[in-house]
């Protein structure tokens, strides 16, 4: 096998027409997109429209909502005019080896970094966190007192043996169709409860009116405007799915009509959980929203009941996405590590289930040791999530291999790589320069 087999290698068993292998549907199609697409970022959407106002985030939102779909598009024509069936192959075709490493190092660091931060945001909903010396206790501990065996070590170790482990071992992502749609239906229940108790809130006169457009003042600069750019990015990149969910449906028309319904389905989501959860907490919203739902914040057996529901409806949510990030992240790894071997990783089943194994143990290590890495997640956004949504398609498209994009596609790519390189760069800057000054 040549060096460049493995780059146009299939995430998955070929699945192309003639094969008596059942096709995927369009719905689990939808759900997996979607879940894939609603992760951890959906709880640092309230805060963005803290920063930025209800207007500009709702704004945001569907103009990142519509360049990602864009993006996607542009994936799926190259990847259908040339040979390869992976985002990797496709880069590797406009820019070489170079560019098909660049795509594995960004999902490398994107995918890991987003499994490592779930199981610490189920952690912290299970067992609590101590945030600058301040005490949040996990529903466990708030059910049963605090003991050992509902320390973060062991609850976490319980998930991921006897809930990730089942689920990650599955070799096709149609599979997780009924996980994913379960997934969607948390964060439905989490955007539905939030908004009942903002609306409950908002009679009892307990709201305050949410700043429809931005406040500049002592603090809030308008460079801080930029970081939230990066975090509505991060929040619509799953284009390291795209390959995976792809491949197992019958036409490239389905995996794009999954894609749009799957892009309104999650803006819809998104605005309302920022838009209600906003309104709930007003400009007390903390950066994870589900810090404000901790037992401190209701002072009702029912507020109370409320609050543990959200937070245990969208650690379990975390718990049925990672096994689709997990998927990608682990045939990228395979890709870039194993190119040579002989058969590929679904038809091998030691590399299979050691690479499966070593991913797993990795990130509940990294999760039960790294206390905080909020700052490392709100970087993604601003770098490997940027270079994965927006960066590689529009260089793609610009580069234009096959001959294939128009005057139009040329203008939408280079717009979208200048306005990625710019806001990241400044939300970068303005981040290290808060995190500087913090200190």
């Amino acid at each position: 096998m040549s060096p460049a087999a493995g780059v146009h290698a299939l995430l998955l068993p070929d699945q192309r027409p003639g094969k008596a292998e059942k096709r995927a549907s369009v719905s689990g199609a939808v759900f997996n997109v979607s879940t894939s697409i609603i992760g951890a970022g959906i709880m640092s959407i309230p805060a963005t429209l803290k920063v930025i106002g209800v207007i500009p985030a709702f704004l945001l939102i569907l103009i990142i909502a519509w360049l990602a779909e864009i993006s996607v598009g542009i994936l799926l024509r190259y990847t259908h005019s040339g040979d390869s069936t992976t985002y990797a192959g496709v880069m590797g075709e406009s820019f070489g080896r170079v560019g098909s490493i660049a795509v594995q190092i960004c999902v490398l660091i994107t995918n890991l970094g987003c499994l490592i931060v779930y199981l610490i945001i189920i952690g912290d909903v299970l067992s609590g966190n101590k945030p600058e010396g301040s005490v949040h206790l996990g529903v466990l501990q708030e059910w049963f007192g605090i003991h050992w065996w509902n320390s973060r070590v062991f609850a976490l170790l319980f998930i991921v043996v006897f809930v990730m482990l089942p689920l990650v071992l599955y070799r096709r992502v149609e599979s997780l169709r009924y996980s994913s749609a379960v997934a969607v239906l948390l964060a439905v229940v989490f955007v539905g409860i939030c908004s009942a108790m903002a609306i409950s809130a908002l009679l009892n006169g307990k709201t305050k009116t949410p700043k429809l457009l931005p406040e500049l003042d002592n603090h809030t600069s308008f460079f801080d405007l930029f970081t939230a750019v990066p975090v509505i990015v991060t929040a619509f990149t799953f284009h390291f799915n795209v390959h995976p969910i792809g491949c197992e449906l019958e036409k490239p028309s389905d995996m794009i009509k999954a894609t749009r319904i799957s892009m309104v389905l999650c803006a819809i989501i998104y605005f309302s959980v920022g838009l209600f959860g906003y309104l709930l907490f007003g400009d007390l919203i903390m950066a994870d929203i589900l810090v404000n739902f901790d037992q401190s914040s209701s002072s009702s057996a029912l507020g109370s009941l409320l609050n543990d529901i959200v937070r245990l409806s969208y650690a379990f949510h975390l718990m049925l996405v990672f096994p689709l990030i997990n998927f990608s992240l682990r045939a990228n790894i395979d890709e870039l590590l194993f190119s040579k071997k002989k058969h590929s990783l679904e038809k091998d089943t030691n590399r299979f289930v050691y690479l499966t194994i070593v991913l797993l143990a990795f990130s509940y290590l990294a999760a039960i040791t790294i206390p905080d890495i909020w700052y490392f997640f709100q970087f993604l956004g601003s770098t490997s999530a940027v270079c994965l949504g927006f960066i590689f398609p529009g260089a793609i498209v610009l580069r234009d291999v096959h001959g294939i994009s128009r005057t139009g596609d040329r203008i939408i790519a280079l717009i979208m790589i200048i306005l990625a390189i710019v806001t990241s760069t400044v939300a970068i800057s303005t981040n290290i320069f808060g995190f500087v000054s913090n200190k």
